[in-house]
């Protein structure tokens, strides 16, 4: 079963030197996210999807935030640098949850 979200993001960076960069996914959406994929979530509460932003896909899992009561999607270098993003940008996203039956 495949489930597709779009939502416009900002991409920030987390303070601190291994420069992880993240988007904070919307409210509305993370609370769909969180009841849809309750069954199949893994350790820590992540879910497995597919980003794919300005072209650029990849596999990766949104984890679970109690500061924002969210999804962070975690983004990495390669996908920010092919994309032409930096932290501060906002950006589109669209995340198909890989939920396994």
């Amino acid at each position: 079963m495949t489930t597709s979200y779009s939502f416009q993001g900002e991409l920030w960076h987390y303070p601190e030197e291994a420069g992880w960069h993240f988007i904070t996914l919307p409210q509305d959406l993370a609370d769909e996210i969180r009841d849809e994929a309750a069954p199949f979530r893994k350790g820590f509460g992540s879910v497995k999807v597919t980003a794919l932003i300005a072209g650029q896909r990849w596999s990766t899992s949104i984890f679970p935030d109690s500061k924002s009561n969210s999804y962070l999607l975690p983004v990495k270098k390669s996908v920010r640098t092919a994309a032409g993003i930096r932290a501060g940008d906002e950006v589109d996203v669209e995340l198909v949850l890989e939920l396994a039956s």
